[in-house]
Formats: C-alpha cells, structure tokens, sequence
C-alpha cells in the first residue's frame, strides 16, 4: 500500500492552497517525524546552503532547526502552482537562546509525485533581526494559525 498525501496532483488553485496551508500547519506543529511523512522517501532538499535528501535526514535537519528557532511561527502564502509543483513565499518569527527576535523571509520551490509526496524542496531564506515589539505572529502556539489571523498579505510582509 503506497503513501498518500492529498490533496494529490493536478493541483488546481484551491488544492494548491489547500496544500500549502496544510504545509504551514505541518511545520507550525515543530515535529519532525511527522513534518518527514509528507516528503518521500528519498526526498531531495536544499534549505539555504545544505543539501541532503531522505526522511532520516529531514528529521535530523528539523530536530536541529527547532532547537535553535525557538517560538517558531510560520505563515506561507502560494505564490504559483502547475500540475505537480507549487512556488510558496513564507514568512516566519522565531528567537534564540539568547531571547533574540528574528523573523526570516524566504522561498520554497516544490515538486509532488502523484501521491502527493513531496519529492522536491528547495528553500531560499534570508534572517532580519526584530525585536519583540515588531512581532507580527502571536497565536497560541500549540495549536495551526487560526484561520482569522492574517496572512503575509495582509501584514503588509
């Protein structure tokens, strides 16, 4: 029995937007386990400048991503879809040990296969030092952004 990850591909505009939400949700979540089982296998990444591919992999990067990105808050926004693939532009605020505020803006390039698996991510981000008050992300975060709260858009990012 194959895996599965819908919606699956053709994307249309909706589908495309329910995957990138679905996306965002995954990842506010900060569990790489779980994060790894919507790519492949041996799904290929490159997230800045480190370029791996596998689940294994995927968990090592996003137990070490979360253990520096403290608070971490994401929103991501499509920015275009085809058939099979989807461009994300995103935004999210995180601190660091220290108490540092950082929100990192960035874009993510996807391809699925048909279970709609992610089996390509290349991930383009640049860091801004904030502080506190210039936040823009304050749901509670053990729970998805809720769906009221504004997207990048909206906040002007």
């Amino acid at each position: 029995m194959s895996e599965t990850r819908p919606p699956l591909p053709p994307f249309t505009r909706e589908t495309a937007i329910q995957k990138v939400r679905a996306a965002e949700n995954g990842w506010n979540g900060c569990n790489p386990e779980k994060v790894a089982l919507a790519y492949t296998a041996d799904s290929r990444w490159r997230n800045r400048s480190e370029f791996f591919s596998g689940r294994p992999a995927i968990v090592e990067f996003l137990q070490r991503k979360w253990a520096r990105e403290q608070e971490y808050r994401l929103i991501k926004e499509i920015w275009a879809f085809t058939e099979d693939r989807i461009a994300v532009r995103f935004a999210y605020e995180f601190h660091d040990a220290d108490g540092q505020w950082f929100r990192a803006y960035g874009n993510e390039n996807w391809a699925f296969d048909a279970n709609g698996l992610m089996r390509e991510r290349h991930a383009s981000i640049n860091d801004l030092v904030i502080t506190e008050a210039e936040r823009k992300f304050h749901w509670d975060r053990t729970a998805p952004r809720p769906q009221d709260h504004p997207g990048l858009s909206e906040l002007g990012l």
